[in-house]
């Protein structure tokens, strides 16, 4: 198809209608936006089923705050998306986003434009509270000598008075239809502790079976999505739909047009989403409460030869699991043992493992196989024999063991996956299509690495991991080839002046389109750049802390609010101890409170005409929104470079060096630029806001490398 009259007129009468209604003014990047993305889903070329035959529908845009970014990519895509019978996922980094797309910008939107589209925001099934669950948490709280469960290792359930109270309170809004069951919805404070035992994983619903389906949150919210022109997620439910293989969770990628925001965020997303990792003791005391459990319990199904027979399976293939992972410890251990003296972790070179470990992990994961698929079938049968009348077993207590099988399952199947892994050889070739050719490409090799952990016991135990280095396979297999089209965007996409290194990272076509359209902001008059001299390479990070704590009261005007962004926890938490207590009043550092407690405290402390100063690491360097008053400086305390001990980075980096390149200047100082390019974007969040960004490394002047990250920074009026 190519972009309609018709469509063009809808798309430029709802913009104009949109700045009207809000006393606004066109922007230039904004309606540069909605051009090209308007033109790169309406020039999809689409078969007789409405299906995409074409290799285009793919654009990246950049585009800065305060462009305007919701409006453009909505405004464009809304229309095409009804015209062509598709949904629009849009896609967020938060939670929070979310939130405010659905509740804020969307209908701002579709008022302001006159358009009429269904919305509707969805979240991973552990945001919904399960009615039965909650039911089982009342009844058990009835008789809490009786427990809640069938099982007691998954969930500690002894709640407290006051929470049985807020359980009381939840089943009420539920029935009178004033609270939905989403946790981000519910007014009062509750902690993890508390919500878990209210809700299910994926192998613990009984789906259209439960008896209290009429009711799910889950699936109500399910239900909306079918009947939806929009749909807002985030990038872990998408991750968490492609790998159960797309159109489980959200619409199939065929009938849908993605739109990622934060889009800078999607590759890590990946990257964390298709890790996994197994602790060797805790898993083996696991699964012998597993033999204990189906031992004890084993005469209340003495009714139910069909479960007693694979309560014994199950039990038989748990001990073998067992014991197989128990002898593989010592294996592990005698790499741990070769680490200098302090050293808690072990990286595997090049990601591998060696035959031995591959040998033994094959076994292993042949076991967990064997007894993910007994549960699995268990779970199946629980399901049909739950609807017959006649069972010998009380519903109520095939409900809850079906649960607890459901439980093992969904750890089983996390375990399986790191074990499966570790069985695989270090390299896997990528298959892609060009034209009428399949192209072997070499993807880089997968982290896997050792730790040692300790318990709240005190106990030691051994943590395997395994991660893959590269999310571009990932999502040039599950997304790019299937999706109808895909929109990316954030303020910060390009580093070190080109789009290539984000190309690159999340696997995009050679096709695609990327355009860094015009801002909204004047930074130059807006914001000023200052790297002072504190007479210190930031490379020697002891001398460098020293120097912080001396000159950071000379630098921050304790009357105004401040950000302080730090690479490092270690060296936070030093410069805080060495500074004085007088000065240390005005400080909130993360971790001594919480990030909602840091903002609410320091908002209300610059309301009330006092400085704060917030001293945060990278999770405040980004995505935190600060305007006006809030933030007139940040302080930047070094080049915020990759940990070089990082399993993950260490892989990348031999593998990248194998090839014959450079690992600085392919990896670490394309991260390093984006990460320095985002905390800077703190600074200006509005077209009146004005301040300072100070650099305290000066290694952005003496090196050569420098040029390039400051070539990425806003252009703020600079004075060094």
């Amino acid at each position: 198809m190519t972009l309609e009259i018709d469509i063009q007129k809808k798309i430029q009468e709802g913009y104009r209608k949109f700045l009207e209604n809000n006393s606004l003014r066109s922007r230039v990047g904004q309606k540069q936006m909605i051009s090209l993305v308007a033109n790169t889903v309406g020039n999809i070329k689409q078969d007789a089923s409405g299906q995409r035959n074409s290799d285009n529908g793919i654009c990246v845009v950049e585009a800065g705050t305060g462009t305007g970014k919701t409006i453009a990519y909505l405004l464009s895509t809304l229309p095409l998306a009804r015209l062509t019978g598709k949904q629009v996922v849009v896609s967020t980094g938060t939670v929070a986003l979310q939130e405010q797309l659905v509740n804020k910008d969307i209908p701002m939107l579709l008022k302001s434009a006159d358009w009429n589209y269904s919305v509707s925001l969805v979240k991973g099934r552990g945001r919904y509270l399960c009615p039965l669950r909650l039911e089982q948490c009342l009844d058990g709280a009835k008789a809490k000598e009786s427990g809640v469960f069938l099982f007691d290792d998954e969930v500690n359930f002894n709640p407290s008075e006051n929470i049985i109270k807020k359980y009381r309170t939840m089943d009420k809004a539920i029935s009178d239809g004033t609270w939905l069951g989403d946790r981000d919805s519910w007014s009062d404070i509750l902690e993890d502790i508390d919500w878990r035992p209210l809700t299910v994983n994926r192998s613990q619903c009984a789906g259209r079976k439960c008896r209290h389906i009429t009711k799910c949150c889950f699936f109500k919210a399910r239900d909306d999505i079918e009947k939806s022109e929009c749909i807002v997620a985030n990038h872990d439910l998408v991750m968490a739909d492609l790998a159960l293989g797309g159109g489980v969770i959200l619409p199939a990628p065929e009938d849908t047009i993605y739109i990622f925001d934060e889009a800078h965020k999607i590759s890590s997303t990946a990257i964390n989403h298709f890790s996994s990792q197994c602790r060797l003791k805790s898993t083996t005391n696991w699964l012998g409460q597993i033999k204990k459990q189906i031992s004890t319990k084993h005469l209340l199904f003495k009714g139910a030869p069909i479960v007693q027979d694979y309560f014994e399976k199950i039990g038989d293939a748990a001990d073998i699991s067992e014991k197989l992972i128990g002898l593989s410890y010592p294996v592990f251990e005698k790499y741990i043992e070769k680490n200098d003296v302090g050293k808690s972790l072990f990286n595997f070179s090049r990601g591998d493992p060696g035959d031995e470990i591959r040998e033994i992990s094959e076994n292993i994961s042949k076991e967990l196989n064997t007894f993910s698929n007994l549960t699995k079938t268990l779970s199946e049968k629980l399901t049909d024999i739950m609807d017959d009348l006649h069972f010998p077993i009380p519903r109520l207590d095939l409900e809850q063991l079906f649960q607890q099988i459901g439980s093992w399952q969904g750890r089983a199947e996390s375990i399986k996956q790191l074990w499966q892994s570790y069985s695989q050889s270090s390299h896997h070739d990528l298959e892609t299509e060009d034209n009428d050719m399949t192209i072997q490409h070499e993807r880089s090799p997968s982290a896997r690495w050792l730790s040692i952990e300790e318990s709240n016991l005190g106990n030691i135990d051994i943590c395997l991991s395994s991660s893959p280095t590269d999310a571009g396979g990932i999502l040039q297999m599950n997304l790019w080839k299937h999706c109808y089209s895909a929109i990316l965007t954030s303020a910060t996409i390009r580093t070190l002046g080109s789009f290539n290194n984000f190309k690159k990272n999340v696997g995009l076509p050679g096709n695609s389109e990327c355009k860094a359209v015009e801002g909204a902001f004047n930074f130059f008059n807006a914001g000023s750049l200052l790297i002072p001299d504190i007479g210190v390479d930031a490379g020697d990070s002891t001398a460098h802390t020293v120097a912080l704590i001396k000159k950071l009261p000379q630098l921050i005007d304790s009357n105004e609010g401040t950000l302080v962004l730090f690479s490092s926890r270690r060296q936070m938490d030093q410069v805080f101890d060495g500074l004085s207590g007088d000065f240390k009043k005005k400080i909130l550092t993360q971790g001594l409170f919480t990030h909602h407690e840091i903002v609410c405290r320091h908002k209300q402390a610059i309301d009330e005409n006092n400085g704060s100063i917030i001293f945060g690491l990278a999770s405040f360097a980004e995505g935190m929104d600060f305007p006006g008053d809030y933030c007139r400086h940040v302080i930047i305390a070094k080049i915020p470079f990759s940990v070089p001990d990082d399993p993950i980075y260490r892989t990348l980096s031999e593998w990248i060096e194998e090839q014959g390149g450079n690992p600085f200047m392919e990896l670490m100082l394309p991260e390093a630029s984006i990460r320095l390019h985002q905390a800077c974007g703190r600074l200006i969040r509005s077209e009146a806001d004005t301040g300072r960004v100070t650099i305290l490394d000066r290694r952005i002047l003496t090196k050569r490398y420098g040029e390039k990250l400051l070539a990425d920074l806003p252009p703020f009026s600079r004075k060094f």
